[in-house]
């Protein structure tokens, strides 16, 4: 199961993901991290302290993720603005209420 436009594949599958009650909103290409993070967070009464090492993993891979995505939009926007720039240039339109009836 892969998600289309991400570099990153799916490690845990959906029945490890159901297993170990993860979250619907949670289940992303990072969700292989977040379960030991839980059990991690539950044998050690979640005190912020003790689990580090894994939390730092989970929100380093959710950060990679997101500035995956602020990439690929970028990109799309890159590409409407050329297409935009593309057809002002073959023949601006008229416009049906001029500027200075704005005014």
């Amino acid at each position: 199961m892969e998600v289309p436009g991400s570099s990153k594949k799916m490690i845990a599958t959906q029945e490890e993901m159901v297993e170990a009650r993860v979250p619907i909103p949670y289940r992303d290409q990072c969700a292989h991290l977040l379960i030991p993070l839980n059990k991690c967070r539950q044998a050690e009464f979640y005190l912020p302290w003790k689990c580090e090492n894994e939390r730092h993993s989970y929100e380093k891979c959710e950060y990679e993720l997101v500035m995956e995505r602020m990439l690929q939009m970028q990109k799309i926007r890159e590409e409407e603005a050329k297409l935009k720039q593309s057809q002002t240039q073959k023949g601006a339109p008229i416009p049906l209420i001029p500027k200075t009836a704005n005014a």
